[in-house]
């Protein structure tokens, strides 16, 4: 395994890969190296305007698998997993967040406010300080410090589809 300068394995998965990903027309939405039983998993889930398709994410795994053959940032064994955010996903920085704006979301919080720990709405972005969630919640405004929600992601009612 080469020296990673003390940086995280995501991190240096992200430089090892992101050119290609650029190149390809995707934009890297999370990484994790995560373990899971008895295994390890390298988890890259890839995104673009137009959505991703399962052929998508094989010729992406295909296209980063010798980059990271080569750069060899990981020293145990593991599996390569590479997948779309999905309709309901995590919204993990404020990255993400600046992508879903005006998408019915789902904030859940570490303890109640205003007596419910689930709040769904309209994400409208991130305050000036950039410490809050806002959500349009039935039409009134909702300022949710980030250091109360436990999980955030994207909603998608699919009784709506009937």
């Amino acid at each position: 395994m080469k020296n990673t300068g003390g940086k995280n394995i995501a991190s240096t998965v992200r430089e090892v890969i992101s050119p290609l990903a650029e190149e390809m027309g995707y934009y890297i939405w999370d990484i994790e190296f995560v373990k899971e039983g008895a295994d390890k998993y390298l988890r890259i889930t890839i995104d673009n305007e137009e959505g991703i398709t399962i052929e998508d994410c094989e010729k992406f795994h295909r296209g980063i698998d010798p980059l990271l053959d080569e750069a060899d940032p990981i020293a145990e064994a593991y599996i390569l997993e590479v997948s779309s955010p999905g309709i309901e996903r995590e919204l993990k920085c404020d990255e993400h967040i600046f992508a879903c704006v005006d998408w019915d979301v789902e904030a859940k919080l570490y303890a109640p406010k205003n007596g419910t720990k689930v709040f769904r709405g309209v994400l409208l972005g991130l305050d000036e300080s950039l410490e809050a969630v806002i959500l349009d919640v039935n039409g009134e405004q909702l300022a949710l410090k980030k250091s109360e929600i436990a999980k955030l992601s994207t909603y998608f009612d699919f009784g709506s589809l009937k």
